[in-house]
């Protein structure tokens, strides 16, 4: 079993989150992990991942508001280079997910998606991809 991969994405807006669920678990499934931990680390400054509802696009965009409202783009920020924004918001969501895995299964919550963050896009991203076997 090879524990390690990374996923590869592509950005196409400043702030958008895109839903990496598939992508995840056909890592899981390329790396042999039946049971255990599945660990996604964002190596990025101004991206995160987080677990939220993926069933209702309106719950990616309300959160994306309220980050907004908490996290202004126009305030009196110290970095020079203009995303300050996006690094508030990567922090406040956070740079990794940890889901178990049990038999074959992403043990995820009916509605539960996993999504990858772009708070400073378009770029190209990667996420990293660590199995730990049961």
């Amino acid at each position: 079993m090879s524990g390690f991969m990374e996923i590869e994405l592509q950005t196409s807006s400043a702030t958008e989150f895109i839903d990496i669920t598939d992508k995840v678990r056909q890592a899981a499934k390329q790396m042999g992990l039946r049971s255990g931990l599945l660990i996604a680390y964002c190596p990025h400054t101004t991206g995160a991942l987080t677990i939220n509802e993926g069933a209702d696009p309106a719950v990616r965009r309300d959160v994306v508001s309220v980050l907004n409202q908490i996290v202004p783009w126009e305030f009196n920020y110290s970095h020079l280079e203009g995303n300050s924004p996006a690094h508030v918001k990567a922090s406040l969501i956070g740079a990794s997910e940890q889901v178990i895995v049990e038999d074959d299964r992403l043990m995820l919550g009916t509605w539960q998606k996993i999504f990858f963050c772009e708070f400073d896009g378009p770029r190209k991203r990667r996420v990293s991809i660590k199995a730990i076997p049961a």
